[in-house]
């Protein structure tokens, strides 16, 4: 737990020193929008980077235990499989919907607000 933490602090990091130059800047009256949209660009990638990487953790994770699982007892095989193919399935389903979601902070209309 203690690496996974490690390596969520370096990634919020590396973000937050990649977005500085963007907080920096000075924001006039016609600039608000185009802040507005940079700031939902880099939510909408922070959202997906975020939903991938824990997507990924989860789904190796799944995949050790289910071999050390399927090598302990190899009668249970076909039903940990099935197991391990559904919950592979629905892990990759919160990735696309993290993925929906950023694409739907991208899409906003930006004329209207």
């Amino acid at each position: 737990m203690k690496k996974a933490l490690k390596a969520l602090s370096v990634l919020f990091f590396l973000a937050l020193v990649v977005s500085a130059p963007l907080l920096a800047q000075e924001s006039g009256t016609g600039e608000s929008r185009a802040s507005l949209f940079t700031l939902s660009i880099i939510v909408g990638a922070s959202v997906i980077v975020v939903a991938a990487v824990a997507g990924a953790f989860c789904q190796a994770k799944a995949l050790s235990s289910a071999c050390e699982g399927i090598s302990r007892n190899p009668n249970a095989g076909p039903h940990i499989r099935f197991l391990l193919v559904f919950g592979l399935v629905l892990i990759e389903t919160l990735v696309i919907y993290a993925l929906l979601i950023s694409i739907i902070i991208l899409m906003i209309q930006w004329g209207k607000y």
